[in-house]
């Protein structure tokens, strides 16, 4: 039965033992395995007597040095043996105080500044490569064998259509099956609209970008902003759009005056504050005068610094008066809302009956499907009541009539 790790770690052991209280010097610290036709024998013994000596005697009869000298000898890699005792170094001074990390850190700097580099075999000279210099490999030429390669049997009729049809019939080809990689945006536009192929723009000619068309830049908002207040606070029936878009450093004084007018305000339906540098600390104003004002139908913040927080605040405040049907805020400060607060929101969207649409970037398929299911039952719920409103006054209408006539 072969023999099991502890046991041939003792028997190892005793081995060790026995040579060093014998004083048997070993040639060589490897084993190896040999046939051998006579049993191997001590002091003309079997080795096989020594199995059963009391290694406890053995050791308490060892002196100081031949326990070091026999601690030396053992394997260090053995695991049965603590750290400390598996390295060859050992430290004979005795200890001169509690470590001190910042003065051993010290000593180390020191002692390396103060050590003088080794002197060079051969003197430097700038320029000068040393040593073999290392030439990478030429990259293996991938060759395909030519059983290997593809073949395709078109058959008789499209081989002599392909082989008759013109550069630019190959490309508009290219363009029906989708091989957008073969050609350019200009052959590819060209190709399904039939306008002809661009001259000059065949398989072996330049691609080119496609000019961009220019757009006449937007002309800055002048608004201004003191006049718009004033006619919110005088609450001026004509004055149902207030546009704030674009408008660089409003101040927070205006921007609170603004929110406490909404709040009194009865003809403005629509506000749009785009990109006008709304925060948190304006939030709960706006908020308030949401839930205050009866008239807005449409409120536009996109493009600020509102927290995700902030949005589900002011979309629970449109659950006050329930008037609002359109509410954007996407592109703020926060690009992601996360789960919770997705969540949040299709909570609050489900609980307006008249929210009919909603500018915001939803990240999960659920909340997104929810909210647009119930902005559709929304806007089919408004559209039967118009029906049913027009129904209405046109068979008053034909009441009306009738009476008329009668008369």
């Amino acid at each position: 039965m072969a023999e099991t790790i502890e046991e041939s770690y003792e028997t190892e052991v005793r081995r060790k033992v026995v040579r060093t209280k014998f004083n048997i010097e070993e040639t060589s610290t490897k084993t190896t395995t040999t046939t051998m036709t006579t049993p191997a024998k001590l002091y003309g013994k079997d080795l096989s007597v020594y199995d059963d000596v009391d290694v406890d005697e053995l050791l308490d009869k060892l002196t100081a040095e031949e326990i070091s000298v026999l601690a030396k000898e053992v394997d260090p890699d053995d695991s049965f043996l603590p750290p400390s005792q598996r390295n060859s170094y050992e430290c004979e001074k005795d200890p001169t105080g509690p470590l001190n990390r910042r003065k051993l850190i010290d000593y180390i700097n020191k002692e390396a500044l103060e050590t003088p580099d080794r002197p060079e075999l051969e003197p430097y000279v700038a320029g000068m490569v040393r040593g073999k210099k290392w030439i990478p490999p030429p990259p293996p030429i991938q060759e395909q064998e030519a059983d290997e390669q593809i073949a395709v049997d078109l058959g008789d009729e499209y081989e002599h259509a392909l082989t008759n049809a013109s550069q630019e019939e190959i490309i508009d080809l290219a363009a029906i099956l989708g091989f957008h990689s073969m050609m350019n945006q200009d052959q590819y536009h060209a190709s399904l609209l039939n306008k002809g192929q661009p001259v000059g723009l065949g398989w072996d000619g330049i691609t080119k970008a496609s000019k961009p068309k220019l757009f006449p830049v937007d002309p800055p908002n002048m608004t201004d902003t003191d006049e718009t207040i004033k006619k919110v606070q005088d609450d001026d029936s004509k004055y149902i759009d207030l546009n704030w878009n674009n408008i660089k450093n409003i101040s927070d004084e205006k921007m609170f005056h603004l929110f406490e007018a909404l709040c009194n305000n009865t003809h403005l339906e629509t506000l749009s504050l785009v990109n006008c540098g709304l925060a948190d600390r304006h939030v709960e104003k706006l908020a308030r005068a949401i839930e205050e004002n009866g008239t807005l139908r449409v409120i536009n913040v996109e493009t600020n610094f509102i927290s995700p927080q902030g949005v589900v605040r002011l979309i629970k405040a449109l659950l006050k008066k329930k008037t609002v049907e359109e509410f954007r805020a996407t592109n703020q400060r926060s690009q992601v809302l996360g789960n919770k607060i997705e969540m949040e929101i299709t909570h609050l969207i489900e609980k307006n009956p008249t929210i009919l649409r909603l500018g915001l970037h939803l990240e999960y398929n659920d909340a997104r499907h929810r909210i647009a299911t119930h902005l559709q039952r929304n806007i089919d719920t408004k559209r039967r009541t118009i029906r049913a409103n027009y129904q209405i006054m046109l068979g008053k209408r034909g009441n009306a009539m009738k009476i008329v006539r009668t008369d």
